[in-house]
């Protein structure tokens, strides 16, 4: 376990626990090192317990994310190839349907998002992995990349689009999650701070 201390301008000693289990502490600048190690050594229970649940999380997306092979090459291209074949209908009938237009979609290896809009260039980007998905959560995704060509973050008017588009998407949220049992509350940074 690495502790890494980063001073800044805050008013407060906090600290959370990152993806691999190192523990990251912010000190407002001008704190001595003494303070910080006292406030990390007070803390040693809730660092043990935030670097297990950390842990256990880890395994668990590895174990979601390892079931779709991408060891070589060719397994990398097959599984991009089955993806587009999924994505780019469903995006030409969505586009069609919303009043949009993308302007091109690219798979990349992602797993802290199904998607990604970059609502300048009108590029859109989905997860390899959504393909450990059934096809109504896919479906989803793209409706809620294609929504973002309209609606850039995720304000009312945004849910109001996906409740015009694809009713079923809080439904389908849920049933992604369920299935790679990663809760919101796990990817929300809020969980793994002191």
């Amino acid at each position: 376990m690495a502790i890494e201390v980063t001073y800044r301008r805050t008013k407060r000693l906090s600290m959370r626990i990152v993806k691999n289990g190192d523990v990251h502490v912010s000190a407002p600048i001008g704190v001595s090192k003494d303070m910080v190690m006292k406030f990390i050594e007070d803390n040693r229970a809730w660092i043990e317990k935030a670097r297990k649940t950390a842990m256990e999380h880890q395994e668990r997306q590895n174990s979601f994310y390892g079931q779709l092979p991408l060891q070589t090459r060719e397994q990398c291209d097959e599984a991009g190839q089955r993806l587009i074949s999924i994505v780019k209908p469903l995006c030409e009938r969505y586009q069609k349907l919303m009043g949009v237009n993308h302007r091109g979609v690219v798979i990349k290896r992602m797993t802290s998002r199904w998607g990604r809009c970059n609502v300048k260039t009108g590029e859109i980007a989905f997860s390899i992995y959504l393909l450990l998905l059934p096809d109504w959560c896919i479906e989803h995704v793209v409706v809620h990349e294609l929504a973002h060509l309209i609606e850039a973050n995720h304000s009312p008017r945004f849910h109001a689009l996906m409740d015009q588009y694809f009713p079923r998407w809080r439904e389908a949220r849920a049933e992604t999650r369920r299935l790679c049992r990663v809760s919101e509350k796990a990817n929300d940074d809020d969980d793994d701070r002191l």
